[in-house]
């Protein structure tokens, strides 16, 4: 570990310890080095690092403050290191399976918590989606909206951030399916409305089961696709 390292260790353990809760201001460069037994290069280099966390912010002319340390910030950079692997063909396929294994549980979910305005916001979703089934790349934007809403229904904030950082950065391989099979837009609208109406009934089983079917048909296309069409990985 390296001397920096644990200076990010020691900050963090303040955080943990509640020391230093969500809002509070760190004490002066000079002060929190010599708290912490740090140089003053090796206390800023550790906020420097735990600001680009989003564990602490810096503002100029005012201090450092611990952020408010919830899921959709902290875990906010999952979405740009996932897509930073999307040209290894072998990471997306990992990131397919990761999304079948965490989204159908999670509308499951959503179907015993989903309100009548949640629902609607659901629909409004596919209702988008049917408008745009001639066009791949809106087709797709208003599918992934629709996902989002579904899983925002659960409540679980981190697991809305940490399926939107791993099946938000799939959308490009869900468009290059639009545009190589000529199919795919209508089956992909029959599948969303029976996830809609799974919802709509608030049945969990066949919400998840319909969720399912729809994630595995996507992950199985580009598996084979890929399988049959190596150039193109």
């Amino acid at each position: 570990m390296s001397l920096t390292d644990r200076a990010i260790g020691q900050i963090r353990e303040l955080i943990r310890s509640g020391a230093l809760p969500p809002g509070a201001k760190l004490p002066p460069e000079p002060e929190l080095a010599a708290q912490l037994g740090l140089s003053r290069n090796l206390a800023r280099e550790a906020v420097k690092a735990l600001a680009v966390a989003r564990v602490l912010e810096v503002r100029r002319g005012d201090g450092t403050y611990v952020t408010s340390l919830q899921p959709s910030l902290l875990l906010e950079g999952l979405g740009g290191a996932v897509e930073l692997l999307q040209s290894d063909t072998g990471a997306l396929l990992d990131l397919m399976e990761v999304r079948r294994l965490l989204e159908p549980l999670a509308t499951g979910l959503a179907a015993a918590r989903i309100t009548d305005d949640q629902l609607a916001e659901v629909k409004g979703h596919l209702d988008a989606m049917r408008e745009a089934s001639d066009d791949v790349e809106r087709l797709n934007v208003h599918d992934a909206a629709f996902h989002r809403s579904v899983v925002a229904a659960t409540g679980n904030e981190s697991l809305l951030t940490l399926l939107e950082g791993i099946s938000g950065r799939t959308l490009g391989a869900r468009i290059w399916r639009g545009q190589l099979d000529d199919q795919s837009a209508g089956r992909t609208l029959a599948e969303h409305e029976a996830i809609y109406n799974a919802l709509r009934t608030r049945d969990a089983a066949v919400s998840q089961a319909a969720a399912l079917l729809h994630v595995s048909n996507t992950e199985h296309w580009l598996r084979e696709h890929l399988r049959s069409n190596p150039a193109q990985a």
